[in-house]
């Protein structure tokens, strides 16, 4: 997943982002990113209900052509 980062750069960069952000904001960055997730993978199985529904509605209106008077 991180090609040739080993273990010690992983601590390191995770020390600056404590440095910069502080203990306190950390869990309040990760809700958020957590939310942001969830958010995301929603709108992606609503997309694919969709998709879903899609065959089923043209196929409804191969059925019953329109007629024009």
């Amino acid at each position: 997943m991180f090609g040739n980062i080993g273990t010690g750069e992983i601590i390191l960069i995770l020390l600056v982002v404590l440095i910069l952000f502080g203990s306190k904001k950390i869990p309040e960055l990760a809700q958020g990113l957590g939310k942001g997730i969830r958010e995301f993978k929603k709108a992606m199985r609503d997309v694919e209900e969709e998709i879903k529904q899609e065959p089923d509605k043209i196929e409804s209106k191969k059925e019953k052509p329109e007629e024009k008077n």
